[in-house]
């Protein structure tokens, strides 16, 4: 697999506690937007990010973005 699956084509809108993620970055995961080891073998690898305050992100879920693991808006191209 040369580019990622593509879950959905919108961000997931997510109200987000503190504390650390791994954001899925292949788009096989059964636990979108987040990674659940399905990756495993692949040439991609998670993305960790760190959410310091509780807050709503946008979080991409086409898995084309410039800006991993945030939406940039790619997804109205493909």
């Amino acid at each position: 697999m040369t580019e990622p699956a593509c879950p959905q084509k919108k961000p997931y809108v997510l109200e987000l506690v503190t504390g650390d993620y791994w954001w899925c970055a292949c788009g096989q995961s059964k636990n979108q937007p987040f990674c659940d080891g399905s990756h495993k073998g692949g040439p991609f690898m998670p993305v960790k990010f760190t959410v310091a305050q509780a807050e709503k992100k946008f979080m991409c879920g086409c898995k084309h973005t410039k800006t991993p693991p945030f939406c940039d808006g790619t997804h109205k191209s493909l």
